[in-house]
């Protein structure tokens, strides 16, 4: 039986799968796969459920090149790696019938939702929104002044304020918080539920940061902690949503396909 507080932690440097929260809290244990296509066993939605799917883009080209820096809700484009991976996650997502593909208005989220559409089209699914649905709330967090800059540049105890959710260190220029942002996200998210049927799937491509906002909440962790939660590039989540209790149930965090791409680079964002 999959409880409230299930977690199913993201991949770790250098491996690919899905994993559950060990019983301490911190440290993942693997979850249960399909031992023949090494996939995570999902089980049908529950009576009086819906289901997101939430999919983050595939590796950046990151801005400053040999110089990692922060982005943030900058257009940057995805790597010829990222979109390998998007298109990957796009196929492992064709398996199931989407209610409705929503998206970031960002080009590196809407290159990875269009191929989430193109294989519902090709498998013959009838997405209600016949395109993807562009949600501005979706878009990933305003790094504000600290876009360009590098970790160091930044500084360590900056971020882990930030990290913190110290509102006095938001970034000027725009800069938003974490509490910010997850406002914004779960409003998103709520509107896409409300065009979501019990008993139907849909996903939202996006970004790390979102990606956190809606899997904290579905644990109910406190917005402090949500940096820790780590989302791999173009790796999947899933919850399940109680239309009547507005229960919250993580099937799964951060499974990425196992297709033999090469480990993207995933540093500042």
């Amino acid at each position: 039986m999959v409880t409230l507080r299930l977690l199913v932690l993201s991949i770790i440097a250098g491996l690919s799968g899905a994993f559950t929260l060990g019983a301490d809290g911190k440290n993942a244990a693997p979850a249960k796969m399909c031992d023949v296509e090494n996939i995570p066993l999902l089980e049908s939605i529950p009576e009086g459920y819906k289901r997101l799917f939430m999919v983050r883009h595939g590796e950046v080209i990151n801005p400053g090149g040999d110089r990692p820096v922060y982005y943030g809700a900058m257009d940057v484009a995805l790597s010829p790696l990222g979109e390998l991976e998007a298109i990957e996650a796009g196929s492992y997502l064709s398996r199931f019938d989407l209610q409705h593909v929503a998206s970031s208005p960002l080009s590196r989220a809407m290159f990875g939702a269009r191929q989430v559409c193109d294989n519902q089209n090709d498998c013959g699914y009838q997405n209600e929104s016949k395109d993807v649905v562009v949600f501005e709330g979706f878009k990933e967090l305003n790094r504000g002044a600290w876009c360009g800059m590098t970790k160091e540049e930044i500084g360590a105890d900056m971020l882990a304020r930030f990290d913190a959710c110290d509102e006095s260190v938001t970034p000027g220029d725009g800069g938003e918080s974490y509490p910010a942002l997850k406002s914004r996200v779960i409003a998103s998210r709520d509107k896409l539920l409300e065009m979501t049927n019990v008993g139907r799937a849909s996903c939202v491509v996006s970004h790390l940061q979102v990606t956190r906002a809606m899997l904290s909440d579905a644990l109910g962790m406190d917005v402090t902690e949500m940096a820790g939660l780590k989302i791999a590039t173009a790796s999947i989540t899933c919850v399940d949503y109680c239309s009547i209790t507005g229960k919250q149930v993580v099937r799964f965090q951060s499974f990425k396909p196992e297709c033999g791409l090469e480990q993207s680079k995933d540093g500042a964002n």
